[in-house]
């Protein structure tokens, strides 16, 4: 018997039972733990790549104007921007569509930098223009990058994301478009020299040249740092389309100097020293004003297409509570739908939500915060009983809510 037991080995790599977890037997053979995880391998690069291939196409009837008539369905105002994104991914489409030109004209990429304050609608313009296209599309946070080498991230996993997103289909992914956020939050901290590295501000910006610029890269499907024993993909970034945005803190300050250089007597004044006509300077930003901000020359020549967002004022932000199509009014009223509940909001309450937001300074972000404030004792109490069919939210329910301390601690730390 114990002749028979040692005489068990697998069938296909010739392993004994004793060097072996776990070893399946078959009619006329068997096989071990090793070998069944290889044999899974091998079906799912060879039999089922077809299936997990991103299906990637390209509309035809795809104009600017129609892009723009959808990015207007969701996000309020932002003309310029929305002019400049729509431009920019028609563009794209044209130069993916040239690839089999015989001319020798070739069309080059123009990547962008969208410039706002927090809560206008940067990351909101990416998301929605990602619904509109079936391309891959991925949006990454560049706050979590240092130059390789550092503890963090490095900026290859930038296309690592990218690869998820279509399945690991590298033909799919090599006509995508990235969104990199929080641009602004690399940008070089002084320009002093110094002993010590910047290893998350200009290392992270050179080390994405060669990603904006185009070159081919190896990238690691599912990130170095943590697999490092994995293979190496190849991907060429030429025809991938970068967009990034960030908030730029400061950044108003910087062009209204430079716009009052030229101006003469009280006028030089009030750029300088208003926020409210600082906020609206944003419209004269150009190349010069990011380079002293602390973004390097070689990045921003990458990045030609630059666009600003402007600051939200109170008809915007009325219009953004319940004028989208995933307006934050509607998205309350489905949520009480779902109990049953008919919510109905009144317009002085409205009005009142509008102009707490514009106090905050907090964009669109602002009004779901007071939202929140206001809904919260609502939303615990209301689904437990039987006998509400419909909720209204008037002047004097607002102001309750928002006089409360919750509400003070939230108009103290904006």
């Amino acid at each position: 018997m114990r002749r028979r037991k040692e005489e068990f080995k697998c069938s296909f790599c010739g392993r004994s039972k004793e060097e072996t977890l776990i070893l399946i037997a078959g009619l006329e053979g068997h096989i071990c733990e090793g070998c069944v995880e290889q044999a899974q391998q091998i079906i799912d690069e060879e039999l089922y790549q077809q299936d997990k291939r991103f299906m990637f196409s390209l509309p035809k009837m795809l104009k600017p104007i129609k892009i723009k008539e959808f990015l207007d369905q969701y996000v309020i105002g932002q003309e310029e921007a929305k002019k400049v994104l729509s431009v920019a991914v028609y563009n794209h489409y044209k130069r993916l569509n040239q690839q089999n030109s015989e001319d020798d004209v070739e069309i080059e990429k123009s990547n962008i930098i969208m410039v706002g304050h927090t809560g206008t609608g940067k990351t909101l313009l990416a998301r929605t223009i990602a619904r509109f296209l079936n391309v891959p599309f991925t949006i990454v946070d560049a706050t979590v990058f240092t130059e390789a080498g550092y503890v963090g991230e490095d900026v290859e996993s930038i296309l690592s994301r990218l690869l998820q997103v279509c399945n690991y289909d590298v033909s799919a992914a090599e006509k995508g478009i990235i969104y990199i956020d929080e641009i602004d939050k690399v940008a070089r901290k002084s320009d002093n020299p110094s002993i010590t590295r910047d290893v998350s501000g200009e290392g992270v910006q050179q080390s994405l040249l060669k990603l904006l610029e185009g070159s081919e890269v190896y990238v690691p499907p599912q990130g170095g740092r943590k697999h490092p024993e994995q293979k190496m993909v190849k991907i060429n970034t030429k025809n991938i389309l970068f967009i990034c945005g960030g908030a730029f803190s400061g950044l108003e300050q910087i062009i209204a100097r430079r716009i009052g250089q030229n101006v003469i007597g009280l006028k030089s004044q009030k750029l300088l020293g208003g926020s409210q006509e600082q906020d609206k300077n944003l419209r004269y930003v150009s190349p010069q004003d990011i380079r002293k901000f602390g973004l390097i020359p070689e990045l921003i020549g990458r990045l030609p297409a630059l666009t600003y967002l402007e600051p939200l004022d109170k008809k915007a932000l009325s219009a953004i509570l319940t004028q989208p199509k995933n307006a934050l009014v509607k998205q309350y009223k489905k949520l009480f739908a779902m109990e049953n509940i008919e919510l109905e909001f009144t317009d002085e309450a409205l009005e009142f939500i509008v102009k707490q937001a514009v106090e905050f300074k907090l964009g669109a972000r602002g009004l779901r915060s007071i939202c929140e404030a206001i809904m919260t004792d609502a939303m615990f109490e209301l689904p437990s009983k039987t006998n509400v069919s419909k909720f209204v939210v008037d002047i004097n329910y607002v102001e309750e809510k928002l006089s409360n301390e919750k509400a003070k601690t939230l108009r103290v730390a904006s």
